[in-house]
């Protein structure tokens, strides 16, 4: 639990941290681990069955659903990072997490957060390009486009999560250590260093809280842009168009409104905190492939053909 520094001083450092986690009780416990790992298989399935029904129907070979599968692999990942820690946890009292892994926890959340933020930047351009010029969007959208597009999101996942690596790996933690959470994220991390870390909060802040409310305000009215363009589009056009971007705008909201409750306001705890919390790392990856497909009849019709070769190759 403690280790000790090779300075000059014996100072004893935090070798590992307490997750506090939902609750104390034995039978909330055992409800809740039953609830979550419902919502977590249906994570996995639900964002497997997109990839595999855009891999192998060649119908699906478009750009907008090639920017979907790779959603789906974020999710699916994003949701791996916290859900399986936060599952066995259930079954001990004291849950705890080393120093490494916690870092390594809030460097791979924070990769993958990031990445969806650039991502669906990505998602919002390919139906701006589906809208405005139709007649050229294959052309345009390619599938180097399509690839370098996603390289890019990833890329700058990984720049936002270095920054915060950075800033917060020099930082001293010498007691106390308990996380009121049930992953490392850094606001929570940031409260137990034993230092003055007013000016890192700032800079975290700026990097992590204003970044996606920027974001959030630029999709946002790429999308409203999006929609007045659609006026000049056919009936039948329109409304496809329409509920493809309203979808969107749906998932924009779900990942970037409590990302903004938790990174834009400074790093003090409040009640709200862990509600919030489950909702974008354990609800939202679970979600996105039903509202997806829910709302798609070309992903609907897919996944029946998909049902129907299956069945088929049994038989055989």
């Amino acid at each position: 639990m403690w280790g000790r520094s090779h300075g000059t001083q014996n100072i004893t450092w935090v070798s590992e941290f307490v997750l506090l986690g939902f609750s104390q009780t034995r039978e909330l416990q055992q409800f809740l681990f039953l609830v979550f790992l419902f919502v977590y298989f249906t994570t996995i399935v639900g964002n497997l069955l997109i990839m595999v029904t855009v891999t192998f129907d060649s119908r699906l070979h478009m750009p907008m659903y090639f920017l979907l599968r790779n959603l789906a692999v974020i999710d699916l990942c994003y949701s791996t990072v916290t859900s399986p820690k936060m599952l066995v946890d259930f079954f001990h009292d004291t849950k705890t997490i080393s120093y490494w892994g916690c870092m390594t926890q809030i460097f791979f959340f924070h990769l993958l957060g990031g990445g969806t933020v650039f991502f669906l930047s990505v998602m919002a351009y390919d139906r701006y390009i589906a809208i405005s010029q139709p007649l050229h969007y294959i052309t345009i959208m390619n599938i180097r486009l399509c690839v370098g597009l996603v390289l890019a999101a990833w890329v700058g996942g990984f720049v936002h999560s270095i920054v915060q690596l950075v800033l917060l790996l020099p930082l001293p933690f010498c007691g106390p250590n308990i996380l009121d959470n049930f992953y490392c994220d850094i606001p929570q991390v940031l409260r137990l260093a034993c230092t003055d870390t007013s000016l890192l909060e700032f800079l975290m802040i700026s990097n992590s809280g204003m970044l996606v409310l920027i974001w959030f305000l630029l999709l946002l009215i790429s999308y409203t842009v999006i929609l007045v363009m659609l006026r000049s589009h056919s009936g039948q056009a329109r409304r496809k168009a329409a509920s493809t971007c309203t979808t969107h705008i749906i998932v924009v909201s779900m990942i970037f409104i409590p990302c903004i409750y938790i990174y834009s306001q400074p790093f003090t705890p409040f009640p709200m905190d862990k509600a919030v919390s489950i909702s974008y790392t354990v609800m939202t990856p679970m979600l996105n492939p039903m509202i997806y497909t829910l709302r798609n009849q070309e992903m609907q019709a897919a996944m029946k053909r998909l049902g129907r070769c299956l069945v088929i190759c049994n038989r055989d």
